[in-house]
């Protein structure tokens, strides 16, 4: 049902998009340039179902909830050239094809934490870990403690890193400040660099390939100037991850998916790679 959802979703936004109309001013052309963007996200995520399995183990944790691990903004974190990948961030770079359309590449760094010490329910087994949590269980509450049984987070980076495809229309110019309305669809590979620590057999600190996301996306541009802009977005999408990383041992593995929303704010530049055919086309 959840990926009905999310394609109902991503249809509807891209409906939206195309059935606007625009107007093309050629010294305003966006054909053939580049952009480059940066800037950070908030996001939120559904509850979800993870299960675990190795030699000792195999459980699902039922309805567990999760959060995002933002920092306050801080000048000298944020735009620190040295420490602006801790917060959560978005990297893009993209292409015009024409006045409206652009494909992209990019990076969503996002941070997930399920809550601790909260009460899920726990189905399935651990045995021969000399540890209290030993036992069959058939839909009993547990207690998320980060100090004896689980601590669960993608903090390091929930990475997704995405292709996609927008569409862009010209709302409005005052003078040299555009506005421009966006929309599209995304879709690529989750990189996380899961901080999990399970009966404190350790934490496995590597990056792993763990599954994949699509979403759709809408948003808010303010150009200046052809050359600059500011830009807002809203995303939401879906997140399947069969396989992650759960301790150093390789043969311990957890799976999720859930759903996700994110609120990004921007700032980027529009690179002109028409003006040296301007100019050779003068001389």
């Amino acid at each position: 049902m959840r990926i009905f959802f999310v394609l109902s979703f991503l249809l509807s936004i891209v409906k939206v998009g195309l059935s606007q109309e625009t107007t093309t001013i050629n010294s305003d052309s966006k054909k053939g340039k580049l952009y480059i963007f940066w800037g950070w996200n908030r996001a939120n995520y559904s509850s979800s179902d993870i299960k675990f399995r190795g030699a000792d183990h195999n459980f699902v944790l039922k309805k567990v909830k999760g959060h995002d691990h933002d920092l306050d903004f801080k000048a000298k974190v944020h735009l620190n050239p040295g420490k602006m990948t801790i917060p959560q961030f978005n990297f893009r770079a993209g292409y015009y094809l024409n006045d409206n359309w652009d494909v992209s590449i990019g990076m969503d760094h996002m941070k997930y934490v399920a809550n601790h010490f909260q009460t899920v329910k726990i189905s399935g087994y651990i045995k021969d870990t000399q540890t209290i949590y030993d036992g069959v269980y058939d839909n009993n509450n547990i207690v998320l403690s980060p100090e004896d049984f689980l601590e669960y987070e993608h903090t390091d980076g929930l990475n997704y890193i995405n292709l996609g495809i927008r569409r862009n229309v010209r709302l409005l110019k005052i003078n040299k400040i555009g506005v421009n309305l966006l929309a599209g669809l995304e879709a690529g590979v989750i990189l996380p660099k899961t901080n999990s620590n399970f009966l404190n057999k350790g934490r496995n600190d590597e990056f792993h390939l763990s599954g994949y996301g699509i979403n759709a996306i809408g948003g808010l541009n303010v150009t200046f100037f052809n050359s600059f802009f500011l830009q807002t977005e809203l995303k939401s999408g879906y997140i399947n991850m069969p396989s992650i990383r759960t301790t150093p041992n390789p043969a311990d593995k957890a799976s999720q998916d859930f759903l996700f929303s994110q609120w990004n704010f921007t700032f980027g530049g529009i690179i002109n790679l028409n003006k040296s055919k301007k100019v050779k086309n003068n001389l």
